[in-house]
């Protein structure tokens, strides 16, 4: 029952980071467009906090629960690969916005199974990170939400993908926006992308949970995962949002990447 309870909290968790996409489109309720320049510095946060929340958070906690540093390396391989795949799924089967407007229920089938792919590292770095939820931790490293103890690290990676997915939600309503989709029909799709995080969330969950001698391995994992897609996806998306900008957007960048960090650094010291 404490499992079932457990598996519900991650879910709901998850679901969160999913929400938190719908944000992206609240600003097309009170103008036209979002600049470029406010698009890639909130790209270079999201980049900053992933980074910060994989390297500070991830993978210090998977050295601290194995017993050599080389348990967490199959784990940051077996995440790169992950995206890897991802990305050569994403480009076979290109998911344009009039699908999203458009679709019919074989076209919402691809596009979920396109987005599972898209979202489903994000969602075990959430669950990963849940690992320890309700179990007994050292003082000053969990925080009390709703009766429960949970890991201040699951706080802040569920905070961090959050933070992630309000760009996304831009960058999903930007061009429903030129195709004539209502605003809150922007929401439904931006939300609609990232549906596959609380699943991955839970899969992930119940999988470090039940398996412990796989848990330095899981946080690799996610650690892995995440820093490849800021190289791959995060930091050409904002250069290439930015292209116009003087300096190419680069300054908004770095900006929104020292901002990200900062924010994180109280993994530190957790």
């Amino acid at each position: 029952m404490a499992l079932l309870a457990n598996v519900v909290f991650v879910f709901l968790a998850g679901l969160v980071t999913a929400l938190a996409t719908g944000l992206g489109a609240i600003p097309f309720f009170l103008v036209e467009e979002v600049s470029d320049r406010w698009n890639v510095a909130l790209w270079g946060l999201a980049s900053g906090i992933m980074v910060s929340a994989s390297m500070f958070g991830l993978i210090f906690e998977g050295l601290s629960a194995a017993d050599s540093p080389l348990e967490i390396v199959p784990g940051l391989i077996a995440g790169v690969v992950l995206v890897v795949v991802a990305h050569e799924v994403i480009e076979s089967y290109e998911v344009s916005p009039r699908q999203y407007a458009e679709a019919d229920f074989r076209k919402l089938l691809l596009i979920l199974g396109v987005l599972t792919v898209h979202s489903f590292p994000e969602g075990v770095a959430v669950g990963v990170s849940f690992a320890d939820l309700g179990l007994r931790q050292a003082a000053g490293t969990t925080l009390g939400l709703f009766g429960v103890a949970v890991p201040l690290l699951a706080v802040f990676m569920t905070v961090a993908i959050s933070i992630h997915n309000v760009p996304e939600g831009v960058a999903i309503s930007i061009p429903l926006r030129t195709l004539g989709v209502s605003e809150w029909k922007m929401v439904w799709w931006a939300v609609f992308s990232s549906l596959p995080q609380p699943i991955g969330a839970v899969i992930a969950f119940l999988f470090v949970r039940i398996a412990r001698e796989f848990l330095p391995m899981g946080f690799g994992f996610a650690a892995g995962a995440m820093i490849y897609l800021v190289v791959t996806e995060f930091v050409p998306e904002a250069l290439e949002i930015g292209a116009d900008l003087p300096g190419g957007g680069r300054r908004e960048l770095v900006a929104g990447v020292v901002v990200g960090v900062l924010a994180m650094l109280p993994l530190l010291i957790v």
